[in-house]
């Protein structure tokens, strides 16, 4: 990766932070984006300092469709040549029966799950057509399977996957690689997101099994995107062992 432009979205934290830090270990150069700047910069000083390499860290909500086409479109020419785009921006809110959830939760995964990955697809893609880049989505194992009280969650990860389906077609005349990949339980400050910062609640969705960690989310992301030019790993499903589906677990 030694020298390649990556984009990550939700950089700050969990699975984008680790993808940042593996990446900048094989040597890439990296944008960075974040709602959270002060941790954003941190983390920026550190893959800088650790690895040598350039770092761009650009506050951004995916959300806001009119700040995502602002930024690509002024970004450094030199930042313009992006190799990798890695969608990672995403949550989940509540925990709730469909007709008993609230409405805004329902707009925020909406609108980051699925708008604010269209958003950067969108106007990355173009600039990647000349240098045969790579999308790299970040979806879920909700994403295959429903599972009870996570039915808009389980909705916009479906969407991740039927988009990334869709844009390998839309680029199979580009020899633009699109893979998504798909984890199941992995324990990040996800939980915590879905439960408004009730730590206890969070805590005891991994209780009695081992989750996935961050880290083996972003070992298997750089390992598609290091295949040879004419392999394309469209689809990784990955969970802990005591994990079948989203919501068939073993706990001890």
């Amino acid at each position: 990766m030694k020298n390649k432009i990556v984009f990550i979205s939700g950089a700050s934290g969990g699975i984008g932070k680790a993808c940042a830090e593996y990446f900048a270990k094989d040597g890439a150069n990296l944008i960075i984006c974040s709602r959270n700047m002060e941790k954003l910069n941190d983390f920026r000083d550190f893959l800088i300092n650790s690895y040598g390499v350039n770092v761009l860290a650009i506050e951004l909500d995916v959300k806001n469709r009119e700040k995502v086409v602002e930024t690509i479109e002024n970004l450094d020419e030199n930042w313009k040549n992006i190799d990798i785009l890695i969608n990672n921006a995403g949550l989940a809110k509540g925990l709730e029966k469909l007709y008993e959830g609230n409405l805004d939760d329902f707009e925020d995964m909406i609108d980051t799950n699925i708008k604010g990955l269209l958003y950067l697809t969108r106007q990355i893609v173009p600039l990647m057509v000349e240098r045969k880049g790579h999308v790299i989505n970040i979806g879920s194992t909700a994403g295959i399977i429903a599972y009870p009280n996570g039915t808009v969650y389980c909705a916009t990860k479906a969407a991740v996957k039927f988009i990334s389906d869709g844009l390998r077609m839309d680029l199979i005349d580009k020899e633009i690689k699109v893979t998504n990949i798909q984890p199941g339980m992995v324990e990040t400050d996800f939980s915590v997101v879905r439960f408004k910062g009730d730590k206890n609640k969070a805590d005891g969705v991994y209780k009695g099994i081992e989750p996935l960690r961050a880290e083996d989310i972003a070992d298997i992301v750089l390992y598609t995107a290091k295949q040879p030019k004419h392999v394309q790993i469209c689809e990784v499903t990955v969970t802990p062992v005591h994990q079948a589906t989203g919501g068939y677990v073993f706990k001890n």
